[in-house]
């Protein structure tokens, strides 16, 4: 496995599942939303609980063995400024956008309508961790913290 094939797998499946609107899959454990994408050696699980405050991971597998995870905590800091249906949009177009750059690391800034979206992070595909955010009106109203890398035996 090549740490270049793993990533650019990664944001394949990023833009297939969450922010594609990917079919969720049978429930792993009571409550999750569970989403599934697999391309030859490559499988990919993203399973989260909860709703406007909400809990996930992400692990990616090569040849049926984990290789990678991600692990993320998100929550809405001003519910009654922004709540979790217009969070979602906002997220997934964003999203959307830095996929197509071919990468899911290193910073990003999107305008959606009233709302900005920024995502830093530190570290490469082998170690990181990150935060993301929403700001309406330069206050933010949305927060998610994010790290993982590669996972060896």
């Amino acid at each position: 496995m090549q740490i270049s094939d793993l990533e650019q797998f990664i944001v394949r499946a990023k833009a297939a599942t969450y922010a594609g609107s990917g079919a969720a899959e049978p429930e792993s454990r009571p409550g999750t939303v569970d989403l599934a994408y697999a391309e030859g050696d490559y499988g990919y699980l993203d399973s989260y609980a909860g709703g406007s405050d909400f809990l996930g991971r992400e692990v990616v597998t090569f040849e049926g063995q984990p290789v990678w995870a991600l692990g993320y905590y998100g929550y809405l800091v001003r519910p009654e400024v922004i709540d979790a249906g217009r969070a979602g949009q906002v997220i997934k177009a964003s999203l959307a956008e830095m996929y197509r750059e071919g990468r899911f690391l290193g910073g990003y800034r999107a305008t959606q309508g009233e709302d900005v979206y920024v995502d830093t992070s530190v570290g490469a595909v082998a170690r990181f961790e990150g935060k993301e955010w929403i700001e309406r009106s330069g206050e933010r109203v949305y927060e998610l913290v994010y790290h993982g890398g590669l996972i060896r035996p």
